[in-house]
């Protein structure tokens, strides 16, 4: 299965590092300038890239134009059998501005599994909040 992330920080990461450990083929696409804001967290650092992201990334750099194709091909020889997974973190309409949201890449490829992850769901009060694991767990009702 080949798995085209949309994601930074740790939720769709740590998702994307999963689906690589049990054998998919994991593609990671960053924002430019900076790529994932993980990148930069402070110590502990190797080379200047954060531990926590290089604990989470082990995958290979596309950019927006090979994202595309790679979401949207169905060459079973390409693709392992024509699957293909489309996992994202980003606000809601983010990857629809990018040109790779669902509407999209699923014309190219109707079998298209597509994975939103989000703090605070795609259509409630807090929609457009961006949802971390701290503010979760500091959060009372």
């Amino acid at each position: 299965m080949r798995v085209l992330e949309l994601a930074q920080i740790m939720a769709g990461p740590t998702c994307g590092m999963m689906l690589a450990d049990m054998g998919a083929d994991v593609v990671k696409v960053e924002k430019l300038p900076g790529g994932d804001d993980a990148r930069s967290y402070r110590e502990p650092q190797i080379n200047g890239v954060s531990a926590p992201f290089l604990m989470l990334n082990r995958k290979q750099a596309r950019d927006r134009g090979q994202s595309q194709a790679s979401a949207g091909s169905r060459d079973p020889a390409a693709t392992g059998e024509g699957r293909r997974r489309v996992d994202e973190n980003y606000r809601r309409g983010t990857t629809r501005k990018l040109g790779l949201g669902y509407d999209v890449l699923s014309r190219a490829n109707p079998g298209l599994i597509y994975c939103a992850i989000s703090g605070y769901g795609r259509d409630g009060p807090l929609h457009d909040k961006g949802g971390f694991d701290l503010i979760a767990q500091g959060s009372q009702d």
